[in-house]
């Protein structure tokens, strides 16, 4: 099969044929329709995880179940179907609870191991993990909800538990802050998005957030004051940086609920935030990783009744040989949306 391969850490990447895989006891063989380029494929490649060399990235996906394994009971050749990007053991008790995406034995496609940017993937644990996509979805949008729009869903739904009339801050308006908006826009919240790029902030409005900022330098959280009268109920970093997560969580009124989508590598894996704030104005801070298999079904409905709509999040799709060039950029590009990756294109 063609894969884009990673043989070294933060160097060119390389499309090339390489063995297909086999499908393990438990597991499938999907064949990748669609795939999602996201920033946290360059955080593996520039070295922030750690990832066995060669490797291959990629873990949003959709495609075609094309190999079952032994053990597989809910799974056919031919299913069309889409998995969370943290896969979970299936025997544990966070895995028996509904909550794989804490499992302490989780494997991660394009982390912990090879990924789908490639035209085939193996997907464990197939019984808990995978999910099936309603035949009105397409390929495209399924691959968006497997790691941002998910994850966007979730954390405001199951960790933040937005409000209709509450007032949400997301800070960065790429794929997961635009799913974000979307989502607290379609549960009747009145949304504020902080970007640094008017092209971004274009797609914010044209999604329903009823208030844009500029990150150029300003004093982002005293403009979500003044606009929200006190500051907002829900904050949102989907960057990941130690003054985008501070922005996010001082521009909370009091009692306030901060989530942290975005990713914060630092050297020692500590990141300084506003305690004092959080402290003497009882705030909330909540971390958000992905969503387990178990919550797609009532996220899957509002998508087929056209509530939610994660097809318009994307912007473009691209074959394997131009997303090797573009995912060592992704750290200073500034996409106003998603671009999809489809393998199976020359």
């Amino acid at each position: 099969m063609r894969a884009m391969i990673m043989d070294a850490l933060a160097e060119p990447l390389e499309v090339r044929e390489v063995e297909a895989p086999t499908a393990p006891d438990g597991g499938v063989v999907v064949e990748v329709h669609a795939t999602g380029l996201c920033k946290s494929d360059w955080h593996a490649w520039v070295g922030h995880d750690d990832v066995t060399l060669p490797h291959v990235p990629g873990h949003e996906l959709a495609g075609v179940i094309v190999e079952v394994g032994a053990g597989v009971q809910r799974w056919s050749l031919g299913d069309r179907v889409t998995v969370p990007f943290v896969m979970g053991c299936g025997a544990c008790e966070w895995c028996l609870s509904g909550n794989a995406q804490v499992c302490p034995d989780q494997q991660q496609p394009g982390f912990t191991q090879w990924g789908s940017f490639a035209e085939r993937v193996v997907l464990r644990a197939a019984d808990t993990n995978v999910v099936r996509i309603p035949d009105d979805v397409s390929f495209e949008a399924a691959a968006a909800l497997g790691c941002r729009f998910a994850t966007a869903y979730r954390a405001l739904t199951g960790r933040a538990r937005v409000q209709a009339g509450e007032w949400i801050t997301v800070v960065g308006a790429g794929g997961v802050g635009l799913s974000a908006v979307m989502i607290g826009v379609a549960l009747g919240a009145r949304v504020i998005a902080v970007d640094r790029t008017p092209a971004a902030l274009e797609a914010a409005k044209r999604l329903g957030a009823e208030h844009v900022l500029v990150a150029d330098g300003a004093d982002i959280p005293a403009a979500v004051h003044e606009i929200t009268g006190g500051g907002g109920h829900v904050s949102v970093d989907a960057v990941g940086s130690a003054q985008t997560a501070r922005d996010a969580a001082l521009s909370l009124r009091r009692r306030g609920r901060h989530v942290q989508i975005g990713l914060l590598p630092t050297d020692d894996g500590m990141t300084r935030m506003p305690m004092a704030r959080v402290i003497a104005w009882e705030l909330d801070l909540l971390g958000s990783h992905g969503m387990a298999a178990a919550d797609y079904p009532e996220m899957l409905s509002l998508i087929e009744s056209g509530v939610l709509r994660p097809q318009e999040l994307i912007e473009r799709v691209v074959g394997l040989g131009e997303s090797a060039d573009l995912l060592p950029t992704m750290d200073s590009a500034s996409p106003a949306g998603m671009t999809m990756i489809d393998p199976r294109r020359a």
